[in-house]
């Protein structure tokens, strides 16, 4: 079976249904053929220059086998660089097609692999990929065989023309030479696998540590992370010499091997001449030969070497490839049909470790067009609920359902773009506030943006920044605040208008005054949604139509504001706790005062 990687080089180089690239293929391989064949011709027009020019009753200097020669050698040119450009569009296709794969295929895999990726780790893995993907299409199509061409052509014109010892003398080099590169290669491979992997260690390390920026300096660990980092750099150091170490190795024994060659056959085609068997044309001829091999055995021991590190460097790609699609459509699933937005979680179950369940048994229901908060302690399965209703995992029991639609036999695509999300973690893309607002809907006019953001409490903080709306928010969002990333997000969910809102802690990064002010702002937005609202503020969800405290992965209490304070259980005690510590911030800010 070849390998996976061959496999799609076939299919991006013999694509189907693409008949002009199909012939552009053709074409550079009908080219680098031409190419090779002309190369070849060249030496022989060559000897007969030669034989003419030491001829004793040479009257006229053989002009046109001069010229002959001059155009063979740039005609052998001419076709590789037409070779070249015809051949770009079939290989910048199929780079963009290997990367647009892999791309598509990172966003398809599920948020279980994403919290556990390294971004540093993975971003290498597939640079070097897509470049591996690069030297295969060039290097094995247009060095390979055209070598092995090159090789098979001299070696039966030395025998036809010659003897069989020439043509053996030239192959067993060729032998020698192969066997010692595809060896000692193999070792090289090793060490190259090696340094991808430190390579990929220094890239993770460093990557972190940027993105983690802040809390180095709030620990002044700066020399911890150097440290860190030149370790691993360390590392990647000392592969890289012996890999380097190998290939100087290599490259010694290559040039052995041929210069052993070399003089062999030059011995016997100077013994010819001496016989008076040859022509001192022939003995350049057979030389020109010898030279002219040097030059594809040494790129095709380069090559070799390339194409093997080339699919070490892809293997990790192709691994990526294979990683399977944790949370996939169903072949001919249809969209959600017009979601009313009418929520039920039946007797659902989930564990991201079956050894630590989530969710046990849970079951609710969010109406069209009412509000259901959840409270509860961390670790309770609170956000949990949120990553499922989004099918960022799907149930291990029971069923989610809107609309009575099994959330797994609908397209993803139509059940994201029913709901809209402000998570408690807000990042934010490296553009502008209005890309990033502007994210929630394609094709949103200025008008509609600025509408959503004055709902949002944060048009007028946008028009006090210099550049506006064309404000650059840096890495993940860094220069804003949190309340601002907060209310950019909001203002993304509003302009997206979907029919199930879901706010997880969606104001936990705001000043008192300024939630309150987006609380009236979500209000009204949600009127007519279908909300769920994970809250840790107890005071924001006084007005939800139903208040579940979920604890342990299971609904303890369920009910109204007023009624769950009658009730006087563990949401009456989470209410008094931070109402007390409400009242106990107020007096120490009337005493700072």
């Amino acid at each position: 079976m070849p390998h996976p990687m061959v496999r799609r080089l076939l299919s991006l180089l013999w694509p189907r249904g693409e008949p002009g690239l199909k012939a552009r293929v053709i074409a550079a391989v009908a080219l680098v053929a031409a190419a090779k064949l002309i190369s070849i011709a060249a030496p022989l027009l060559y000897k007969q220059a030669i034989d003419a020019l030491s001829n004793p009753a040479l009257v006229v200097v053989p002009v046109a086998l001069i010229l002959a020669y001059g155009v063979a050698q740039v005609g052998a040119q001419v076709a590789g660089a037409l070779r070249q450009l015809i051949f770009a569009r079939v290989a910048q296709r199929a780079i963009r097609l290997t990367a647009l794969e892999v791309f598509k295929h990172l966003h398809a895999l599920s948020l279980r692999f994403h919290l556990d990726r390294q971004t540093g780790g993975l971003s290498r893995v597939i640079e070097r990929g897509v470049i591996g993907v690069e030297y295969l299409l060039e290097l094995a199509l247009f060095n390979v065989l055209p070598t092995l061409l090159e090789l098979t052509l001299v070696s039966a014109i030395l025998w036809r023309f010659y003897s069989a010892g020439f043509a053996l003398a030239a192959l067993v080099t060729i032998l020698c030479y192969l066997a010692f590169t595809f060896g000692v290669t193999q070792w090289q491979v090793a060490f190259r696998r090696e340094m991808n992997a430190r390579d990929v260690a220094a890239s993770v390390k460093a990557t972190d540590s940027l993105l983690n920026y802040e809390t180095v300096k709030y620990f002044g660990a700066e020399a911890h992370e150097t440290a860190r980092y030149d370790e691993a750099k360390r590392a990647y150091e000392k592969a890289a010499i012996r890999s380097l170490s190998m290939q100087a190795a290599l490259s010694i024994g290559q040039v052995a091997i041929i210069a052993g060659g070399s003089i062999t056959v030059m011995i016997m085609a100077g013994r010819g001449v001496a016989a008076g068997t040859m022509t001192l044309g022939d003995f350049v001829l057979v030389n020109a030969y010898l030279l002219q091999l040097y030059v594809p055995l040494g790129m095709l021991g380069t090559v070799y070497g390339s194409v093997k590190q080339a699919l070490t460097d892809v293997e990790a790609m192709t691994r990526l490839l294979a990683e399977p699609v944790e949370v996939a459509d169903r072949p001919g699933a249809p969209i959600l049909a017009a979601p009313r937005g009418h929520i039920v979680f039946d007797r659902v179950c989930f564990a991201y470790d079956p050894r630590r369940p989530i969710l046990a048994d849970l079951s609710f229901e969010v109406p069209a067009g009412k509000t259901v908060a959840v409270v509860g302690p961390s670790g309770g399965g609170k956000s949990t609920l949120a990553r499922l209703l989004f099918r960022f995992y799907d149930v291990d029991g029971g069923a989610i359902t809107i609309d009575g639609q099994d959330l797994r036999d609908v397209t993803q695509l139509s059940l994201r773009q029913a709901i809209g999300v402000v998570p408690q973690d807000t990042v934010l893309f490296n553009d502008t506030i209005g890309y990033n607002i502007a994210y929630g809907r394609a094709g949103a006019s200025r008008q509609e943006i600025e509408q959503a953001a004055r709902l949002a409490r944060i048009h007028d903080f946008i028009l006090r920044l210099p550049d506006g709306y064309e404000t650059r928010v840096g890495e993940r969002g860094l220069k804003l605040s949190g309340g601002e990333k907060q209310r950019v997000a909001i203002a993304r969910v509003i302009l997206k208008q979907p029919s199930v809102l879901i706010f997880d802690e969606a104001t936990s990064a705001l000043d008192s005054h300024t939630e309150q002010e987006i609380q009236a702002s979500l209000r009204e937005v949600s009127a007519q949604r279908s909300t769920l609202v994970i809250a840790h503020r107890l005071s924001t969800i006084v007005e939800a139509d139903e208040i579940l405290v979920l604890d342990g992965g299971r609904i303890v209490e369920r009910g109204r504001h007023a009624e769950l304070l009658a009730r006087d259980g563990a949401y009456a005690s989470m209410w008094l706790r931070q109402r007390r510590a409400a009242a106990r911030d107020a007096a120490l800010a009337e005493a700072g005062e």
